[in-house]
């Protein structure tokens, strides 16, 4: 781990935590999922290092396997997670609680950065924008959001599957003038997963991520891929290779 973290209103100090567990069903293996010759989440940890404005790196993770291909990216793993925060229902709140309890200086940051590894696109000047948006604005939270433009929510409908006596359904989940102009949709942001930066003592009394009235940080759909599925990593092969390699 990095030196200590030295406190300021001008630039505050960051745990930068990157979450990982073993068990990924969906997925199995997809935490170390090749991606442009790296592991999955090796992208994630060179991101993160390359930051200018985190004070400290480290990963949580149950699995030996993650763990190694973190310490060869140059990443910190300085404690296994234990079994009963690795669950399926494990929320990551627990996990992001348990790393600053964990942390011998966990008390000493201002806020915590999760940077989830199935978010392998985002750069180290998304993670210093973030930063300094929130020392900025003195946030308790900035979150990363992508624009939508193909599945806007007037799009949207609520699907009811056939049932005896009846076929399937749909009900518009908004509903708005009939033959609006796809133009005068108003704007809408989706939620991408890369960046959840939260003021610690925020995160302690409410044990959640996203503040109300928490600061959007908007990223392109070209940095927004978020792996779920053996798909998803194809896309996010493609969109490596078309912007010129890997990840830094």
């Amino acid at each position: 781990m990095s030196a200590e973290p030295a406190p300021s209103a001008a630039r505050p100090s960051v745990l930068g935590l990157i979450p990982a567990r073993g068990g990924s069903k969906g997925f199995p293996g997809k935490n170390v999922a090749p991606l442009a010759g790296r592991p999955l989440i090796a992208h994630t940890v060179r991101a993160a290092l390359a930051s200018r404005r985190l004070g400290d790196v480290v990963v949580s993770t149950d699995s030996e396997a993650i763990a190694d291909a973190c310490r060869a990216a140059g990443a910190a793993v300085p404690w296994l997670r234990p079994a009963d925060l690795a669950g399926d229902t494990t929320r990551m709140q627990d996990v992001a609680l348990h790393a600053l309890a964990t942390h011998p200086r966990g008390d000493r940051f201002d806020y915590l950065l999760l940077l989830q590894p199935t978010a392998p696109l985002r750069t180290p000047e998304d993670i210093d924008a973030a930063i300094d948006l929130a020392a900025r604005h003195d946030a308790d939270s900035v979150t990363s959001f992508t624009p939508i433009e193909t599945h806007h929510p007037y799009y949207m409908y609520r699907f009811e599957p056939e049932a005896p006596g009846r076929p399937a359904r749909v009900t518009p989940f908004v509903n708005y003038e009939p033959g609006l102009p796809r133009q005068a949709f108003p704007k809408c942001v989706y939620r991408n997963g890369a960046i959840y930066l939260v003021r610690r003592t925020w995160l302690l009394a409410h044990r959640a991520f996203v503040a109300p009235g928490g600061i959007p940080y908007l990223m392109p759909p070209e940095r927004s891929a978020n792996i779920d599925t053996p798909e998803d990593l194809a896309l996010a092969e493609f969109l490596l290779a078309r912007r010129g390699g890997a990840a830094p």
